[in-house]
């Protein structure tokens, strides 16, 4: 089990699956090179902002660009920020589990999303 409380299974099924940042789609790097930037670095994220929920569903890896534009974020309000748009990131451009997890939000009244921000 990791830091975050991701069991080694799961960590090694995302590690296999995201290796393009979830959100954005950049190739990224598990150190920074150095003399390099921070941002193409991969890092861990819930994609449902709820440290309690460690599925493949809601665990994915993304760049250390949009993890930190994206922090506590809902991910519909999130999606449609500023740093989404310029960059092209919308509901159609993300990979499948951000598409699923983004129409069961979607779903949910604002008042559900607060509770499990």
């Amino acid at each position: 089990m990791n830091r975050w409380g991701i069991p080694a299974w799961l960590e090694e099924e995302v590690r296999e699956r995201d290796k393009a940042c979830v959100y954005c789609g950049v190739q990224m790097v598990e150190k920074r090179p150095q003399g390099g930037s921070q941002q193409t670095v991969a890092t861990w994220e819930h994609i449902i902002n709820d440290a309690t929920i460690i599925t493949r569903e809601n665990i994915a890896r993304c760049c250390a660009a949009c993890n930190s534009s994206k922090g506590t974020k809902d991910l519909v309000d999130w999606m449609q920020s500023n740093y989404c748009k310029t960059r092209g990131i919308t509901e159609n451009t993300v990979v499948e589990v951000v598409k699923e997890a983004f129409n069961i939000a979607k779903m949910q009244t604002p008042k559900v999303r607060e509770k499990h921000e």
